[in-house]
């Protein structure tokens, strides 16, 4: 049986305790590889190994660590059917799904290759008499990042690639359900000329990750995944003076006007809601459809489509390829179903259920069909909780004000979407929806890699968001130089507050 093992210093290694975990693909249901699991002792010496790494690092020119990540880049091209299929063997998502995940990931480290521009900083001349002023964008230190098992790849790759692009050196704690992924983009790394000790991935209990927002040598975390963790961290490494980006739960809304396309509208829903079986932060679970005649040709469109999702593993390509794959383990499926028994028992509409859905050949696989709730209310539980699968339920609003009110009323604002073809309802709807990330007749309206990702409310804690110019921002601090050269040098002592004019 293969082990995944830490990568720090340099190279793979191992735990000393020798204890490993499973690691399963959630499409056959059957043990893929062990996990190495570091002590805490280890997880301490690999903040260690970045802390000695920052200096050399962070002295390194901006264009040569840019040239590093150029060739990183080139390397992941390369590379990508490799990764795609760690991605689909660990997380169970399908192939096209997996090579999506690497390209958007790919565009930030091509973001984080004009980092000499980034951060090049400001500067004004003759601020006062043979005066000058400017600005410097330093690194922080040793960086750490916490990520989820959705994107094992993407998720990273929001992070690090500027964070080492910025001049810090990073340790990265992948997620137990797909940690392969972030083991060999270190590898990747290395190959690329990073030098050892720059980049750490290391695999641990969450007793001991807890060190990596509490250890001193640590100056900023980066966190991705559920928001009691994500305020849990938030709280914890601001309390132990570090920058924190800690992005938590969704639910995520989109409005169909009565003027809205309905074949497009009704396309884009089913790659939202269903999607990398529902596993996104910005997946669209909800439909809040303006009049029972919008919500009634809804329903009668997507039924007979979410009722023919193929669903399969993700292992499959081209033509053959299955709309939809498992989710990721058996504890997942099983708290999602418990969901969809949840909606029934509270009144909504199952119009179709998922629940029974067994691949042939795959009957041990962790699939949850593509499933459809009506008459959704705010008062159930699948409308006021994240199910993070495959489920989609249908909310009637009699206009639009109430079904902008009924999203703004959720306490999570991660993503939201509207589907119209009144230019002026999408430009209000951008302006007043309580919303990070919003949506103009797109279902998942993920920015760029030079834009920058987060939502609002409960869905982030801290006020600089992944990637783009906060991504910079955040992984670098400022420092301002007022210069005067011995030409300009006063003759006389000044004790009032200098105004330079």
């Amino acid at each position: 049986m293969n082990i995944t093992g830490n990568f720090v210093g340099g190279k793979v290694c191992f735990s000393s305790s020798q204890e490993t975990i499973p690691v399963y693909d959630p499409a056959s249901g059957q043990e893929v590889r062990q996990l190495t699991q570091a002590t805490a002792a280890e997880v301490a010496e690999t903040i260690g190994v970045a802390h000695r790494a920052f200096d050399s690092w962070s002295a390194t020119t901006p264009l040569r660590r840019a040239r590093i990540l150029f060739n990183f880049k080139m390397l992941l091209e390369q590379h990508a059917d490799e990764l795609a299929a760690i991605i689909v063997s660990e997380h169970g998502k399908v192939w096209s799904d997996a090579m999506g995940e690497l390209t958007r990931g790919m565009e930030v480290v091509e973001f984080a290759c004009g980092i000499p521009h980034l951060i090049k900083g400001e500067f004004s001349s003759d601020v006062g008499t043979g005066v000058d002023s400017y600005s410097l964008m330093q690194p922080l230190g040793v960086v750490a990042g916490i990520t989820p098992f959705n994107f094992p790849a993407m998720v990273p790759m929001w992070m690090f690639p500027i964070a080492l692009a910025c001049g810090n050196s990073f340790v990265l704690k992948p997620p137990a359900l797909a940690p392969t992924a972030a083991v060999r983009l270190a590898e990747l790394l290395k190959q690329a000329g990073l030098p050892d000790g720059v980049f750490n991935v290391i695999h641990c209990s969450n007793e001991d990750a807890e060190q990596l927002y509490t250890d001193p040598r640590i100056a900023a975390v980066s966190f991705v995944g559920s928001s009691g963790v994500a305020e849990h961290i938030y709280t914890t490494a601001s309390a132990n003076g570090k920058r924190v980006q800690a992005f938590g739960a969704a639910k995520n809304h989109a409005i169909v006007m009565p003027d809205a396309d309905p074949e497009a509208t009704v396309n884009a829903i089913m790659g939202g809601a269903f999607g990398s079986a529902g596993e996104r932060c910005m997946a669209l679970p909800v439909v809040v459809a303006v009049g029972d005649a919008t919500a009634d040709n809804l329903v009668a469109r997507l039924t007979p489509l979410i009722q023919a999702l193929k669903v399969g593993p993700g292992c499959l390509r081209g033509s053959e390829e299955n709309k939809m794959g498992p989710v990721v383990s058996d504890i997942h499926q099983k708290k999602v179903l418990g969901y969809i028994d949840k909606g029934v028992s509270e009144g909504a509409s199952l119009l179709v259920d998922g629940r029974k859905s067994r691949p042939a050949g795959h009957e041990n696989g962790y699939y949850v069909g593509g499933t459809l709730f009506d008459h959704v209310t705010p008062e159930m539980t699948i409308w006021r909780e994240e199910i993070f699968g495959p489920v989609l339920g249908i909310v009637r609003m009699p206009d639009y004000a109430s079904a902008l009110a009924l999203i703004n009323s959720h306490e999570f604002g991660n993503g939201s979407a509207i589907f119209t073809s009144s230019g002026h309802t999408a430009r209000q709807f951008v302006h007043d929806v309580q919303a990070g990330m919003v949506g103009v007749n797109v279902p998942v309206p993920v920015p760029m890699a030079f834009h920058s990702f987060g939502g609002w409310k409960r869905s982030v804690f801290g006020a600089l968001n992944v990637h783009g110019p906060d991504g910079v921002r955040f992984y670098t601090r400022m420092k301002t130089a007022t210069v005067r050269w011995p030409q300009g040098q006063q003759t006389t002592s000044e004790f009032s507050m200098p105004t330079l004019g």
